[in-house]
């Protein structure tokens, strides 16, 4: 974990006590659809910790909420610093739905808020061990439902389930890896969540209940059209391999039989070691590897560089972290495309 991201605990609670203090003057409205602010009226006030979550928010939540990211457009979600106005307006919330293990700082001020209805995306499916290297092959899904499996334990406060896979402060960075928290990018995985949360919202907004549950199930449906396209579209390639800078696609490469080789590991800013780059210079050439991905929101030096010296092709991956005008798409289910396609193109799906 890079230390200089982490905002030590006693700075986080005197932030609090600004925040609250700040919040009595007038309320945080950063994001989608009014925020906290005045706008939202009687609507759920709802703070998401960066993008994933807070598309669950509103597709699930629609008209009932108004939704606040912490996390604004093109900024790098690991590197979040909370603002004290933004720490209070956690405690202003009615729902708060998160990831731990993304955003240490976000996880501390989330632990100190006492909000009741405070969900752990995290605890709403099964986190794995990634490191830089992610085979497919050794892994299987045979027996799993689309977009079942979580929802009934886990409708809750999202303090139980699998929250042993999400204790301390943050998974562990670098290329021996650590529980990965990049559950969104597994459509399947994204549907447990997505009907953990909706459950949740049911049980805090009770008289909407039945439109939450309603959303839930469009947004599932959707997510289980998106695995489908994903299974025809890469089951039959060139090749399994692809390099990416941030190795953020462990899980989709386990759905879909795909090899993930990272440059670095799940911290999409940490070094390469001049091992890991020979290592990749030959995997390259042994697998037919033709394409090195890059994401939107951190420098494509390295990609840029290791491509060059392999001879090999440079694209983007998003791995949905934040929505700006780079992004090829303007919602979750739009970008998951555009990488579908990506992906295809690299990996030469016939």
């Amino acid at each position: 974990m890079n230390v200089r991201r982490l905002i030590p605990t006693t700075a986080v609670a005197g932030a609090v006590v600004l925040g609250l203090t700040a919040l009595s003057a007038c309320s945080t409205s950063d994001a989608a659809d009014g925020g906290n602010g005045s706008g939202g009226g009687d609507k759920l006030k709802v703070t998401a910790s960066f993008y994933p979550m807070q598309f669950l928010a509103e597709r699930i939540g629609g008209e009932h909420v108004a939704v606040t990211s912490l996390t604004k457009p093109g900024v790098e979600p690991h590197d979040l610093e909370l603002t004290p106005r933004q720490i209070g307006s956690i405690s202003d919330s009615d729902y708060v739905l998160y990831l731990k293990g993304i955003q240490p700082a976000v996880d501390d001020a989330i632990k100190q808020s006492g909000v009741k209805n405070t969900v752990d995306a995290a605890t709403l499916t099964t986190l794995e061990n990634h490191g830089a290297e992610v085979d497919g092959h050794d892994h299987g899904h045979e027996g799993e439902e689309e977009g079942h499996g979580h929802e009934d334990e886990h409708g809750h406060e999202g303090e139980e389930g699998h929250e042993e896979h999400s204790e301390g402060d943050g998974h562990n960075h670098g290329q021996d890896g650590g529980a990965d928290p990049h559950i969104w990018l597994d459509p399947v995985k994204y549907a447990e969540v997505a009907q953990g949360v909706g459950k949740s919202l049911e049980k805090a907004d009770p008289d909407h209940a039945a439109d939450y549950k309603k959303n839930t199930e469009a947004l599932v449906a959707e997510l289980n059209k998106l695995n489908k396209a994903y299974e025809s579209g890469l089951k039959n390639t060139a090749t399994k391999t692809f390099i990416t800078t941030h190795s953020a696609f462990g899980y989709l490469a386990e759905r879909y039989g795909l090899v993930q080789q990272g440059i670095a590991g799940i911290d999409p800013e940490a070094e390469p070691t001049p091992a890991r780059i020979q290592e990749l210079h030959t995997i390259a050439e042994k697998e037919k590897a033709t394409t090195v991905f890059f994401e939107t929101l951190a420098s494509d030096r390295t990609a840029k560089t290791l491509a060059k010296d392999t001879g090999l092709k440079t694209d983007v991956l998003d791995p949905l972290e934040g929505i700006t005008e780079k992004s090829k798409g303007a919602d979750y289910i739009e970008v998951m495309e555009s990488n579908l396609t990506a992906l295809q193109k690299a990996l030469g799906a016939k």
